[in-house]
């Protein structure tokens, strides 16, 4: 039950109640929230609030009541009035994580409304919007209105949090990042959920990563976090399913915006490499499972194959560049994008087989090159970024090319040559390189 505009909110002893470990209440929570918007809830109480969870943590069935009272702070968007299956994707972030850019035209062409609203890069890890807006004229700010009409025209939107949905967890997230309070299982599980519900979606598949490169170091931790998001979204009566999947190593072979968009959008005509296709097509079949378009696994892989080899994909992908703003010409021929002038190429200094490729060094060298934000009022050089020309496993002869950096500042090179060779190790014996699909999580 909402607070009533003259109800008095005891916020004190709402913190209290859970800073002593006792359950809170539906009516309670949502009170808070609506208060927080309202200001009869301070940023210091919201952020003494956040902390007493972070140690406490909470019930699922809290952490369902703080979901929805988040999505429900700002607008729902209706999409009732579309009768195929909406179902949209969410990743935990990782390094050359750009599987967005090219599952979401396979899944659309595949008959799926996908409404897929991303993020901008964080720290080391970048986001799927910086990448899109290397294309010219590519627009992520659409308004609610301009989304919906663009899935009922089109069937898929790419676009970024617009302050109408879910503005409870903006805000409420820019206090957590101050205040030490990010890492804590319910509040990661009713951030993401609370904007997803927001989108008026389904189904919800999640790519839940771990390893160095990723939000979540350990596997159990990566695990914890995934079955909360699964069982959540389903308490809050969305189909949900999640992929814990490895990031011990980027995925695919580049880093950094434009780059990356070039890697996508290869695999939207047939090529690209293998464990990007991989995930792709991994996560694409848990959606058209999930939307109801294919009974098994092996189905929707069909359905996914044919979209791709038939050109069905790509053209859908031309449809959505063109219907953002952007040049749908670079879909054709991605090789147009624009790669930062300033180059220098990492070469190996002896014989031997590449025994690890650090994500984490690498997204902070990519960074530093300016495919990153150091602050949030910095621009994003789209044509910065790191091509690697190795994997774990291959073998490297002295002089030959491990990596090739790129920026358009020259002074920023050096730093990013000294981390990218510290993130490219060789050894003597050759290893067996990871499978990125680790586990399925669907109760």
């Amino acid at each position: 039950m909402s607070r009533k505009k003259n109800d008095p909110i005891l916020v004190p002893e709402l913190i209290a109640k859970k800073r002593d470990g006792n359950a809170m209440s539906e009516g309670e929570i949502r009170s808070l929230i609506d208060g927080f918007m309202d200001g009869a809830v301070t940023d210091y109480q919201m952020s003494a609030f956040a902390m007493a969870v972070f140690f406490q943590g909470m019930s699922f069935d809290e952490t369902v009541a703080m979901t929805l009272a988040m999505r429900d702070s700002g607008q729902v968007v209706d999409l009732g009035g579309l009768s195929a299956p909406k179902v949209d994707k969410h990743s935990t972030g990782g390094v050359g994580d750009n599987v967005s850019i090219c599952l979401a035209p396979i899944v659309a062409a595949c008959g799926v409304v996908v409404p897929m609203m991303s993020g901008r890069g964080l720290g080391h890890t970048g986001g799927t919007l910086d990448k899109l807006e290397a294309i010219p004229g590519f627009r992520v700010d659409l308004s609610v209105a301009q989304f919906r009409q663009q899935l009922r025209k089109v069937g898929c939107a790419l676009i970024g949090q617009t302050g109408d949905l879910a503005p409870a967890d903006k805000r409420l997230y820019a206090l957590r990042d101050v205040t030490g309070t990010v890492e804590s299982i319910p509040l990661i599980t009713s951030s993401i959920l609370s904007k997803k519900l927001a989108e008026g979606i389904d189904a919800l598949v999640l790519d839940v990563k771990v390893g160095r490169g990723a939000f979540m170091k350990t596997e159990g931790e990566a695990r914890e976090l995934a079955r909360s998001l699964v069982r959540v979204g389903r308490l809050a009566g969305k189909r949900v399913s999640a992929l814990l999947t490895d990031m011990n190593a980027p995925i695919g072979y580049t880093i950094g915006n434009a780059l990356e968009t070039i890697e996508a959008l290869e695999v939207l005509h047939g090529s690209g490499p293998e464990d990007l296709r991989e995930l792709t097509f991994a996560l694409g079949a848990e959606m058209l499972r999930a939307a109801g378009v294919a009974k098994t696994e092996a189905q929707a892989r069909r359905l996914l194959g044919h979209a791709v080899a038939d050109g069905t994909a790509l053209r859908k992908m031309q449809e959505i560049v063109g219907a953002q703003g952007g040049d749908p010409s670079v879909v054709e021929e991605p090789s147009r994008l624009k790669l930062a002038r300033h180059r220098h190429t990492v070469r190996a200094p002896e014989d031997g087989y590449v025994t690890g490729v650090d994500p984490l060094e690498l997204g902070y060298a990519a960074l530093g090159l300016g495919a990153g934000r150091l602050r949030a009022e910095d621009a994003v050089d789209p044509g910065a970024g790191i091509r690697l020309h190795v994997r774990v496993g291959d073998r490297a002869r002295a002089g030959e090319p491990l990596a090739t950096l790129y920026s358009s500042k020259r002074a920023l090179l050096e730093a990013g040559v000294r981390r990218t060779e510290s993130a490219l190790r060789l050894g003597k014996r050759r290893l067996k390189p990871r499978n990125r699909l680790i586990d399925a999580i669907r109760r």
